[in-house]
């Protein structure tokens, strides 16, 4: 099949290159725009525009899709079907009906659980056994198609956000290739209307630690935020991000350091921190630190 990729970050680029390894072809690829970063403010291209160009696939990086000349760039491309893969931009309905086959999603998470901006960051704070991939069609709302395949994972007391993004990414890589090899084999089922859920965005308040809650919930903050945008707290005025962490069966008053490590109490038990950093230094392992 001739097919359009539309992705932004490093989660997406195992399926950009399966795809391109695949029977299909790849006759374009969309990504964010290249934004400012750095004291230079230097633009940087996103992780799949710099895979792409190293695999010499067309680029395209429009702001939105409300221009008629967007729109028909896209039109003329001529797609089978888009394969779309936490490309961070809203599809109108001129986009989705497109392609001959519409567009499909690879979403990190179990639908109809966690719809939504960060679901994998959601799974592990709330407390998730399991999570996985969906393949879905994609409509105009949000993350409610009907689902092609799924695949589910177990999710570990050790996972991070990026240890499990990880995971999940390579998951998706592989079952995007098994849906599209044989597509007309695939069913789309509805999602339940029951057990419905939001993975809403990740926003930088909700980082800074309260040692008061249990150290059950401050373990799986501090893994769900990690690598970012990283859970923190103050040590002798300084904002240390935590990165990753275990929860032991140890008390004392919240906030308190433990002779454990480097260990802290909270509302109940405490949590052993194994990775931090300070600002504007590299993550280091506790010992280190």
């Amino acid at each position: 099949m001739k097919l359009v990729f539309m992705g932004t970050p490093k989660f997406s680029v195992p399926a950009l290159k399966a795809l391109d390894q695949s029977k299909h072809q790849i006759c374009a690829v969309y990504s964010q725009p290249p934004r400012p970063a750095g004291r230079g403010k230097k633009l940087n291209l996103s992780e799949v525009h710099k895979e792409a160009l190293d695999l010499g696939l067309t680029v395209h990086t429009p702001g939105n899709f409300k221009s008629e000349k967007d729109q028909n760039i896209f039109r003329d491309l001529k797609a089978d079907i888009a394969v779309v893969v936490a490309y961070g931009l809203i599809l109108p309905n001129q986009i989705l009906s497109s392609p001959k086959l519409g567009c499909v999603n690879i979403h990190a998470s179990l639908l109809p659980r966690w719809r939504g901006a960060a679901p994998i960051q959601r799974a592990i704070m709330e407390g998730d056994d399991e999570t996985g991939i969906c393949i879905m069609k994609m409509d105009e709302g949000l993350d409610t198609g009907p689902v092609l395949s799924s695949r589910k994972i177990q999710i570990t007391e050790d996972d991070t956000a990026k240890i499990l993004s990880e995971r999940l990414s390579l998951v998706g890589s592989n079952l995007i290739v098994e849906v599209l090899d044989k597509l007309s084999d695939y069913k789309v089922q509805n999602q339940s209307t029951v057990g419905i859920t939001y993975a809403g965005k990740v926003h930088k308040s909700e980082a800074k630690i309260d040692w008061s809650l249990p150290a059950q919930t401050i373990d799986r903050k501090i893994r769900a935020l990690s690598p970012f945008p990283g859970a923190w707290t103050e040590i002798n005025g300084e904002r240390v991000k935590l990165l990753s962490s275990k929860v032991i069966d140890e008390e004392n008053e919240p906030g308190m350091v433990l002779d454990t490590g480097f260990s802290i109490a909270c509302g109940q038990k405490a949590v052993e921190i194994t990775e931090a950093q300070r600002p504007g230094k590299s993550a280091q392992k506790s010992d280190v630190f």
